[in-house]
Formats: structure tokens, sequence, C-alpha cells
């Protein structure tokens, strides 16, 4: 029972800082009325708070070499709510860009020891924990619009941060009071050589940071695109294609923690390399869908498989890394791929703006990506792909 306190601590902690991240995007045109900045100042802003979660994660890794991983992640919920309460009382835009980058920084830090102690709570169902604690930080996109609706209407954009600082400080005392009544594991007590560990388990790292940062760009361009390409792209109406934006979150929810259950269940690489075949298929098809039920189907689809990607990534990655080696790893490649993934936008920005149509601009990433995919599918067949973790096995012991 108190580990499952703790991991329900760290679910409603992982919502928190995945809500940091994307309340920006809903807010921006209340800020841009308060503060009158210009869509490339918010567009900063936002870019900011991932960009400060990318930062903070090879110094998280350090840390955890040193320090537990549930301190860190008390730490991290520290760091969230006065960076939340900063921005609250942001002044100006110069403010407000470091308010989103210390919420950013928080977020990472988080990500990096938080992961790695959910898979160590439950190391007989690693892709199951993953799954729910992935889905309450997916639950974070889907409510995000929703809650700053509501926050409107009751006062301007400034009790979103207070809200979300509030909260942030009663999960931090709820989880510092879960990990006092826990059993926490002791799996991590050897992790103590950040860059051994990368060197020891590079194939391990490498194969996750070609995925997800492959798949990670493609889906960064297309998701913060959406909106904008349904509408100049299908001819919807801007109402429709947000809806649809939500829609493409909320399918991603099950997927969460059906395909987590499943990555317990059957082999980790052929199940990543389906994933990804299933991201090329459907962003292929929503550069040929016409009409509006297509679309909607194909927007279904396209949330459910991309979001399938997390959980069966790292139950392949924090399974298959040894417990003295674990939390080092994963720290390089969850930063490493952040860094791969985060230019999709511009690239997609920058292409349109030359005069690309976007059904073009995402066939020649789909075209990309199927390259990509045939390539490590014969990595795969030759044996040169780690095949992680056998099943049975208890992480750290194979």
């Amino acid at each position: 029972m108190s580990r499952r306190r703790l991991f329900g601590s760290l679910c409603s902690m992982v919502f928190l800082v995945n809500l940091g991240r994307v309340v920006f995007a809903p807010l921006i045109e209340p800020l841009a009325a308060d503060f009158a900045a210009t869509p490339a100042e918010l567009g900063a802003v936002a870019t900011l708070a991932w960009l400060g979660s990318a930062v903070s994660r090879i110094p998280t890794g350090y840390a955890l070499t040193r320090v537990p991983r549930h301190v860190v992640v008390l730490a991290s919920g520290t760091g969230l709510t006065v960076a939340a309460l900063f921005t609250a009382f942001a002044p100006s835009v110069p403010v407000l860009m470091v308010g989103a980058s210390l919420i950013g920084l928080a977020a990472g830090g988080y990500f990096v020891a938080g992961n790695p102690l959910v898979s160590e709570l439950f190391p007989e169902g690693v892709g199951r924990a993953l799954g729910v604690h992935g889905m309450a930080a997916g639950l974070a996109a889907v409510a995000a619009p929703l809650a700053v609706g509501a926050v409107l209407v009751l006062a301007d954009w400034r009790l979103a941060f207070l809200g979300l600082a509030v909260l942030g400080a009663l999960v931090t005392l709820y989880t510092l009071y879960a990990t006092r009544g826990a059993d926490l594991p002791d799996a991590g007590a050897s992790d103590r050589h950040l860059f051994r560990a990368v060197r020891a388990q590079w194939p391990i790292v490498l194969t996750g940071v070609v995925v997800v940062g492959t798949v990670g760009f493609v889906w960064n361009g297309l998701f913060n695109f959406y909106v904008s390409y349904l509408v100049a792209g299908k001819g919807l109406p801007p109402g429709t294609a947000r809806t649809l934006l939500t829609l493409v979150f909320a399918a991603g929810l099950p997927a969460f923690l059906l395909t987590g259950r499943l990555a317990d269940r059957v082999p980790n690489v052929p199940l990543v390399l389906v994933v990804v075949g299933g991201f090329v298929v459907t962003v292929y098809a929503l550069t040929l869908a016409t009409g509006l039920l297509t679309i909607v189907v194909v927007s279904v689809l396209l949330g459910y498989v991309v979001h399938s990607m997390f959980p069966v990534v790292d139950t392949y990655l924090l399974t298959s890394l040894p417990d003295h080696h674990r939390a080092s790893a994963y720290t390089f490649y969850s930063a490493a791929m952040m860094v791969a993934q985060a230019p999709g936008s511009l690239a997609v920005g920058s292409l349109v703006g030359r005069g690309l149509a976007y059904d073009a601009v995402f066939a020649w990433f789909a075209g990309g990506l199927a390259v990509v995919l045939v390539g490590l599918v014969g990595l795969h067949l030759t044996g040169h792909i780690p095949a992680g973790r056998v099943r049975g096995t208890p992480a750290g012991e194979y």
C-alpha cells in the first residue's frame, strides 16, 4: 500500500509538471492582450518552457548519482511551486520568459528522476506502471485548454499559475509524506558514474534516441502546426481544427495504459518497430485524407499510435538498463532525444514559409521516417539492436 500511495503522488506530480509545460499554449491570446506582446515573443515563452525541460536533464542525472530519486522528485515539486508563483507575478514578457524557463527546468528534473523511480517501484509490471504514469502526464495536455478556459471566466491568466503553485505545494507535501511511509527501492544505489553508464549502455541508449528523436521530430512539427495545417491544408474551420487537436491528445490516453500493458507481455523491440511503422502510415494517411470523417478517423489513430511510443520505449529502456546504470543512461537518452526532436516545429515553419504545402512537408517527413524504419528493421534482423530484458527476468538481472 505504501508504494501505491507514493505511485499515486508521482502520478499527481507528473500531471502538474506537464501542465506547467503545456499551459502556455492556451494562454497565448490573454498574454498577448495583457503585455501587448508579439507572436514571436510569446512563441519564445512557450519554447523556453520546453528548452528548460531539456537543459535540466543532464545536471539532474548527475545529481542522481549522489542523492536518491525521491529527493530529486521533491526538489522538482518545490521548484515547480516556486517557478509558478514567480510566473504569476511576472510584470513583463522578459520576466515571463524566465518563469517559463524555471517551470521547464522543474519538469525536466522530474522526468529524469520520476520515470526510473516508477520503474523500480513495480519491477514486474514496468510497462503497466509507466503507462499509468504517462497517462497522467497526457491528461495535462487534454485538461490544459479546459482549465485555462475555466480560469479566464473567473479571473485573468495569473490565477492559472497561482493555482499551479498551490497544487504544486500540496502534491509536494503529500509526496514527502508518501516517501516517509514507503519501502523505497535501492536499485540505483550503485549508479554513481553518469558517463561511464552511457559508454557501457550506448547501444540501448542510441536505439532509444534514434527512435524517439526521429519520431518526436515529426510529431513535434505536426502537433504544433496541427490547427494551422487543418485550416490551411484541409479547409476546416479553426474551431473544428482545435477540437481535432484535443481529440488527438485524448486518443493517446488509452494508448499509455493499453500499450504499456502490452509492453510487459511481448518483446519490446518488435513492438517499437510496429509503433514506428504505424506512425509512418498514419502521418502519410493524413496527407491524403479529405473530408471531415476521414480526417477525424486518421487523427484518432494518429493520436493513439504516437502516444503508444512513449510507454513502449520507456519500458524497453528502463527494463533493459541494469540497476547500476539505469538512471544515468536514461538521463543521457532523455536529454539527447529532447534535443533531437525540438527542431521539428522550426523545420515545418521554415518549409511552409518557403512556399511548400503542409501535405508535401508531412509526406516527405513520413518518407524520411520510413527510411529510418527500414534501417531499424535491418539492424534488428541482423542482431545489432539489443533485444532488451528477457521476459520474466527482473530488471538489472539479465
